[in-house]
């Protein structure tokens, strides 16, 4: 199935696999174009009986409880990203010859003539704060842009609604990638590999190929990490096009095509001309929010990207000091008695937490809940010499509890049993107890929050009350 008109899809047998943020949207368009659509779903709850009856309505059929059954007659199958590959229902489809497709392939598929080019981040850390900062130095060039993809504008919206957008900032999930075969970035980046998901993907080389789908057919710029050197080798993989150029981002002094760090001031020797001796000014650190070094590497990949789209330094500059980081990443809750209260929630894995932890000096560590089949002894090993105490929660903690034995057995360590409400206040109060003056209570936990946790930001707004309900 090529890219289609409009009227292509007259009668088209497609089915949706999945209800929920990208299943309904789907739905609802390929209806709206002409389509016969049948939507799948494995649960079969009140909620799912509600979303079915608003489809239902339109003239869409829903089958509940039963996602694993490829309709008859079939001929490509839309997917919400987080099913996996190894679903019987892509196992049946793959057998049948059917396409499947996520929801962002379908987005690229929809786009009309002139359409907006993507500039697209994806890995494993750090996307949205890149996404996001990338958005507001294209504003701050006078660009119709806006977040879209994993975070903000759904993508089927962006390309199919009224407003008209120059430029679109694309933040993508290794599984959303997993599912766009044709997509093909004006310029992309990924920022970082470290292993996350590999319950879904099977492998972390699976899932680095995954990431690494987002350089293909690039036209003009892939951005990658110079301190991650897996990012790099996916660069030299993509099939990109003639004149696409590798561009490093290093927090020390860049190389030429390299964007990094000179005497506290972000610098561009990629997109200047005579690169080899030529350095263009950009910012100062001090305009990244916070300053912390996994930040600024964000701020660089992002200006990275929209100086490979054309951007004036003086936008990258107005844009980084415009952003403002969402909650619950390294976000400064208040200071107690000389000590600084940290909220890095949005830290939930381990390559998040490494990079958390290296932005202070002196730690009393909050973390734990539910380790996704994690391992935490290179962690604690790299962050060993910053821990003045660690206090543990959550479903996994005695795997972090294990590793510090092993790397830190002379940090003191304490375990907060309680899961019931209570139990953040108790680490709050633990980790007050083992911090001194000029230290750092960091709530980086390395793990997912659904052990005890709605979601992390429920866990870090549980952290700044906690911390509220100290300093009263």
């Amino acid at each position: 199935m090529g890219s289609r008109k409009v009227t292509d899809w007259q009668g088209k047998n497609v089915t949706v696999a999945g209800l929920g943020v990208s299943g309904i949207p789907a739905a609802k368009v390929l209806h709206g174009l002409g389509a016969k659509v049948t939507v799948v779903n494995d649960g079969d709850d009140a909620r799912a009986r509600e979303q079915a009856a608003e489809l239902q309505a339109l003239g869409v059929t829903v089958r509940l409880g039963d996602g694993a059954t490829l309709p008859a007659g079939t001929e490509l199958i839309v997917t919400a990203p987080g099913w996996k590959p190894d679903k019987p229902l892509f196992t049946a489809a793959r057998e049948a010859g059917v396409p499947v497709w996520g929801d962002v392939e379908l987005a690229w598929r929809l786009r009309g003539p002139g359409a907006a080019p993507w500039l697209c981040v994806t890995g494993t850390n750090g996307k949205t704060t890149t996404t996001q900062m990338l958005t507001s130095i294209l504003k701050a060039a006078g660009l119709r842009t806006a977040a879209v993809g994993n975070i903000g504008v759904s993508l089927l919206d962006a390309v199919l609604g009224e407003e008209q957008y120059d430029v679109l900032a694309v933040e993508l999930s290794s599984y959303q990638l997993h599912w766009a075969p044709s997509l093909r970035a004006h310029s992309a980046a990924v920022l970082n590999l470290a292993p996350d998901h590999l319950d879904w993907h099977g492998s972390m080389e699976a899932y680095a190929k995954d990431k690494g789908r987002v350089y293909e057919g690039n036209r003009v710029a892939c951005v990658y990490n110079v301190a991650d050197k897996a990012t790099e080798d996916l660069v030299r993989e993509a099939d990109v096009e003639e004149g696409c150029r590798a561009v490093g981002f290093t927090l020390a002094a860049p190389a030429p095509s390299q964007l990094g760090v000179v005497d506290g001031i972000l610098v561009d020797r990629a997109f200047v001309e005579n690169r080899q001796k030529n350095a263009q000014e950009l910012a100062s650190v001090s305009d990244v929010d916070p300053p912390a070094p996994h930040n600024i590497a964000n701020a660089l990949a992002a200006a990275a990207l929209a100086r490979a789209f054309g951007v004036p330094a003086k936008a990258v500059r107005d844009g980084l000091r415009a952003f403002t980081p969402d909650a619950h990443r390294i976000a400064h809750v208040t200071d107690l008695d000389g000590v600084a209260y940290i909220d890095d929630s949005k830290a939930t894995n381990t390559h998040a937490a490494e990079a958390s932890l290296a932005a202070y000096e002196s730690i009393v560590w909050i973390a734990g809940g539910l380790a996704k089949g994690a391992t935490f002894d290179e962690l604690v090993a790299k962050s060993a010499k910053r821990l003045r105490g660690v206090v543990l929660i959550g479903a996994d903690r005695a795997l972090i509890r294990e590793a510090l034995a092993r790397h830190a057995p002379e940090v003191p360590v304490v375990d907060v049993e309680r899961t019931d409400t209570g139990a953040m206040l108790a680490a709050v109060q633990e980790a007050r107890r083992l911090a001194v003056e000029g230290d750092t209570v960091l709530l980086a936990p390395a793990c997912a929050s659904m052990d005890m946790f709605v979601n992390y930001n429920q866990r870090g707004d549980a952290f700044a009350a906690a911390v509220s309900e100290l300093g009263a």
